[in-house]
């Protein structure tokens, strides 16, 4: 756990989710945490209380991760706060599923920005910090979705597979200032978006993971955790599959 301590972190869709759990667990490792929300404040602000009463030190800040202007204010506000970050954990996704047979050009846009222009927005603004840092980490969060495909996700999927080619090219070019840039892959976590899914398909996916068991949120934050500390620093471009035992 020492190693992140005193580290700043900024995770983009922190409010919730896999994104909640990977800001209190940088926290409770003593991290410098920005928990970055778009739309749920006071569920932002509830991570804050969470990472704050267990002896952390943590600010909520807002900005729409498509909006480049928006990152660049939140970067401000956070170099006033803590100065430059250590750790950009790019989290935030949506998602709108159709059969690419409905699928709008609205339905395919709104899911390439937030899922890859908002990873490109945030990265360029905090791209400086991160190679200047003597631990910079950035760590893109994809999912077993772009590994494998999905019914009715095409443009989900083609996002979180894009996210490994950027991942790999932007760690050949921050190796040089001995940064690193890993991407981790989710499999079916056990979070609101997976609660959205009804029973029986949610059963037809169990049967697919070797494990018989959709992960824990812990399961995936720990994983991000060792990427963000001096423990992985001889990784990098890499993309960790924590899915269960799922082929891809």
């Amino acid at each position: 756990m020492e190693g992140i301590k005193s580290q700043t972190c900024l995770v983009t869709g922190a409010s919730r989710g896999i994104g909640r759990g990977i800001a209190t667990e940088f926290g409770e490792a003593g991290a410098e945490v920005v928990v970055n929300y778009r739309t749920s404040e006071a569920e932002a602000y509830d991570v804050v209380d969470e990472i704050e009463a267990a002896g952390g030190s943590a600010i909520a800040l807002q900005a729409d991760v498509c909006e480049f202007d928006e990152v660049e204010a939140m970067r401000e506000r956070i170099h006033k706060a803590f100065g430059p970050i250590d750790v950009l954990v790019n989290n935030a996704g949506v998602t709108v599923d159709r059969k690419f047979e409905n699928m709008t050009c609205e339905n395919w846009d709104r899911v390439i920005d937030v899922n890859l222009g908002g990873v490109f927005n945030a990265t360029k603004v905090f791209y400086d910090d991160l190679k200047e840092s003597d631990q910079g980490r950035l760590i893109n969060i994809s999912s077993v979705v772009g590994q494998q495909g999905n019914y009715g996700q095409a443009n989900y999927a083609t996002t979180k597979s894009g996210l490994f080619g950027f991942t790999r090219t932007i760690a050949l070019e921050l190796a040089r200032h001995d940064t690193t840039a890993n991407c981790v892959a989710p499999g079916f976590t056990k979070t609101d978006m997976l609660a959205d899914v009804g029973e029986g398909v949610q059963e037809k996916i169990r049967q697919r993971i070797p494990l018989k068991r959709f992960a824990e949120v812990e399961d995936i934050t720990g994983i991000v955790r060792f990427l963000a500390s001096d423990e992985s620093s001889y990784m990098t471009g890499q993309v960790l599959g924590v899915n269960g035992g799922m082929e891809w």
